[in-house]
């Protein structure tokens, strides 16, 4: 059976759009509730975080897909769950913190994510050092996401 690379990048590109429309659709920064909330002065501003986003979802979607088209079938179909894992739980943490509108369960997801973001880098490492760079800013963001949610977690700790 010929090799189609093609077809790697397509799913992960399908795959990575699913996900940022998904966790999309429970994002409302201009509701009562997140306005409301105690935020610190670094938050870069709302208008930073789709051209972040954007690139972020890019190099996930061109990074799957080179490590997709360089994997043997047992490493393709581990990577696959792995990516499959970490998309979920991506977006996963916008239902917990804009969905459920609870930054203490946001925080538990984002440190899922993290962990899971460490995963798929040493699993994309073993398959593509240059698909596994790719992921870095993704780890980095999400690492500094984290820290904002932690700090939003801590303002406003015992306010409902």
């Amino acid at each position: 059976m010929k090799r189609r690379p093609w077809i790697g990048y397509l799913a992960t590109t399908a795959a990575v759009g699913a996900t940022a429309v998904t966790g999309s659709v429970a994002v409302d920064p201009r509701s009562d509730w997140y306005r409301r909330l105690d935020k610190p002065a670094w938050q870069p501003p709302g208008s930073a975080f789709g051209p972040v986003w954007t690139a972020l979802y890019a190099s996930i979607a061109w990074s799957g897909g080179r490590s997709l088209g360089r994997a043997v079938d047992g490493d393709r179909r581990r990577y696959i769950a792995g990516l499959a894992a970490n998309l979920a739980l991506n977006a996963g943490w916008n239902w917990l913190f804009f969905g459920a509108r609870n930054p203490v369960a946001g925080l538990v997801g984002i440190a899922a994510l993290n962990v899971s973001n460490l995963t798929l880098i040493r699993q994309t490492g073993r398959t593509d050092r240059t698909a596994a760079a790719a992921l870095i800013p993704y780890a980095i963001w999400t690492g500094f996401a984290t820290a904002l949610n932690a700090d939003i977690v801590r303002r406003n700790s015992g306010r409902r």
